[in-house]
């Protein structure tokens, strides 16, 4: 089991006459993935209600900020038991067999376009024995033409623009791989976590995406931009693309500044808790057996949830740093 203790900072400038905010940046609850303990304080006195998605389990907190400072400092102690198994014995499930949260990891999305992919896929890795190996042929390949650059991409840039530039940061690899693997039908989706283990010629600990693919009846994880140890990896949302997990959405005028992250994995051989560290099993956080609806609503206290990140104004979606 891996227990991994994390703080995100995040500090903005409210213009009058205040801002709403919608953050996704809880570390969500799953069979594999127990929150436990976490903590929220907001410098605002300002009230706050937290939702959670009935079906992807992405936890939402919104606020109504008022002009001025803000800063929204979440932690959480998260405990990650993996579903560990042989790569080799993760069949492609046949479509007429999945469930419903995975046939919808199917179809293009805005980022993920698959339908323009299916020859490319089909030339590529039609061949290939399905399931796991030809997941991970997919992984390999994004990987092998893909170069990992910061700020190489904005919010607009897509899985085929990827493809043709040839350059990007971690969303843009998981967007890319996603694509390819819907192409041959596998289903996939996006990830947004931490990227416990980053290089720190990176830079300082941000904001991670990565991808799941459903294989042998449970979600895999894969990480094609490789900047991060799957196994420290922390869920926070999942959905199609980065459309769905924006980790802040901002209605209002805001500037914003860095997030500030720290991480740090608990080692105690006497609890079971061991170091993030690179492995050949395929591991999964999320069987998808578990549906953990809550609502809670009251004023913020040492005793809550959230975070976010960079803004600008109306309706502003905030996703994975530029830099991982």
């Amino acid at each position: 089991m891996v227990r991994i203790e994390f703080t995100v900072e995040l500090n903005y400038e409210v213009s009058a006459p205040g801002a709403d905010f919608i953050f996704n940046i809880h570390a969500a609850r799953t069979a594999r993935q127990a929150v436990v303990a976490e903590r929220l304080i907001l410098s605002q006195p300002i009230d706050s209600t937290m939702q959670t998605d009935p079906s992807g389990r992405n936890r939402h907190l919104r606020l109504r900020a008022l002009p001025g400072g803000l800063c929204v400092k979440y932690q959480a102690t998260v405990d990650i038991d993996h579903d560990c198994a042989e790569p080799a014995s993760l069949a492609q499930v046949p479509v007429g067999e999945l469930p419903p949260d995975a046939l919808a990891c199917l179809y293009p999305s805005r980022y993920c376009q698959s339908d323009r992919l299916i020859r490319l896929a089909g030339e590529e890795f039609g061949a290939l024995r399905p399931g796991y190996p030809r997941a991970l042929a997919i992984q390999q390949w994004v990987r092998d033409r893909v170069t990992f650059a910061s700020n190489t991409s904005n919010s607009a840039t897509s899985a085929l623009d990827t493809l043709v530039e040839r350059v990007g940061v971690c969303r843009d690899f998981a967007h890319l791989m996603i694509a390819l693997c819907r192409a041959v039908n596998i289903p996939a989706r996006f990830v947004s976590g931490t990227d416990f283990g980053a290089d720190p010629a990176l830079g300082p600990p941000d904001f991670h995406a990565y991808v799941e693919a459903y294989l042998g009846h449970r979600w895999v994880i894969f990480d094609p931009s490789e900047t991060a140890i799957p196994m420290g990896l922390v869920r926070l949302g999942t959905g199609r693309d980065a459309a769905d997990v924006a980790f802040a959405t901002i209605f209002g005028s805001v500037a914003t500044h860095a997030p500030v992250i720290t991480m740090r994995a608990v080692e105690d051989p006497v609890r079971g808790f061991v170091m993030p560290r690179h492995r050949r099993d395929a591991l999964s956080t999320d069987t998808g057996l578990l549906n953990v609806p809550v609502l809670h609503q009251g004023r913020p206290s040492a005793d809550t949830r959230p975070q976010a990140r960079r803004p600008q104004s109306p309706q502003q979606p905030i996703h994975l740093r530029s830099t991982s």
